[in-house]
């Protein structure tokens, strides 16, 4: 994997009450890779509609694991681990919510100029269940030249 890098991040949040009313959403930009002590590190910035600056984003990979780090205008760390719940505080321009994210799966799979991700979880709020979503995520190297969206 080069350091430079395409990243396309697909989420759907299913509502508890009508699963046919899934948006999803989707966010293509370049990045930054590195592997470090056995984990891949994807860093990019994201623009926030009607806000001068910036949220950075630090996403950190291991087998099993997912967590991501953003900072600047929202701040949040989440972490994604098979059958364990995670609580954190999502920071925004709005206020801060209380996010809890219960992942049912996390699956990584890697070649040599990609790494593919899927995660499967519950997003609770003030802990109460909000919805079942999921997050699929394709990394791979720019100088590969054939990107394709998750």
């Amino acid at each position: 994997m080069t350091k430079d890098v395409l990243l396309s991040i697909s989420g759907l949040q299913f509502a508890v009450k009508d699963e046919d009313d899934a948006e999803p959403v989707e966010v293509i930009t370049a990045g930054d890779y590195y592997k470090k002590n056995g984990k891949h590190y994807i860093l990019y910035d994201e623009v926030m509609e009607g806000f001068d600056g910036n949220t950075r984003n630090v996403i950190k990979l291991t087998d099993d694991y997912l967590d991501i780090t953003k900072k600047g205008i929202s701040n949040v760390h989440m972490i994604f681990e098979k059958n364990k719940k995670n609580i954190s505080y999502y920071n925004t321009p709005f206020g801060s919510i209380l996010i809890g994210i219960d992942a049912k799966s996390v699956d990584i799979a890697e070649t040599e100029d990609n790494i593919d991700v899927r995660v499967k979880y519950n997003l609770e709020v003030n802990y109460e269940h909000l919805a079942d979503c999921s997050i699929t995520m394709n990394i791979k190297s720019r100088e590969s030249g054939n990107f394709t969206l998750a």
